[in-house]
Parts: structure tokens; sequence; C-alpha cells
């Protein structure tokens, strides 16, 4: 199975999600359509990363780390 990190920024608000994944469409769908969370708040999502991983573990410690002080400056470096 593959893990996919992810990063989305809503341009509308000015935010950024990080979260991970073993199904990117579904999630991506998830995020823009449906539920009543943090992230329907904030719609519409545009994706401007992702990292694949083959172990979960892996992936949730470079969702871990993008969630630091480190990783917040790094996500603010990426393009829109």
């Amino acid at each position: 199975m593959r893990y996919i990190v992810y990063i989305l920024f809503s341009e509308k608000y000015k935010k950024h999600y990080t979260g991970y994944t073993s199904n990117l469409e579904m999630r991506l769908e998830s995020h823009n359509k449906l539920g009543n969370d943090w992230t329907a708040r904030y719609r519409p999502w545009k994706l401007i990363i992702t990292k694949e991983y083959s172990h979960k573990s892996d992936a949730m410690h470079y969702e871990k780390w993008l969630k630091t002080g480190v990783g917040r400056e790094f996500i603010k470096s990426i393009p829109h």
C-alpha cells in the first residue's frame, strides 16, 4: 500500500492544511465537498505538494515534521 503526504492551500483564506492518506482522490473530495470539519470552513482547497511513501510510519513522520516550526516555514516557501 502507498501513503501520500499532501499539502493543501486555500487561496481565499491563505490557509494551509497538511495530512496523509492512502487514497488521495477520495481525501481531496472529502476536503472540498464532504463533511463539516475544520477544512470545510476554508474551501476550496488546492493541492500544492504530495510525497509518496510505502510505509505508513514514514508518511506519519514526514507529516509530523511538516507541522513543526521548520516544516511550516518550508510550506510557506512552496509556490502556490
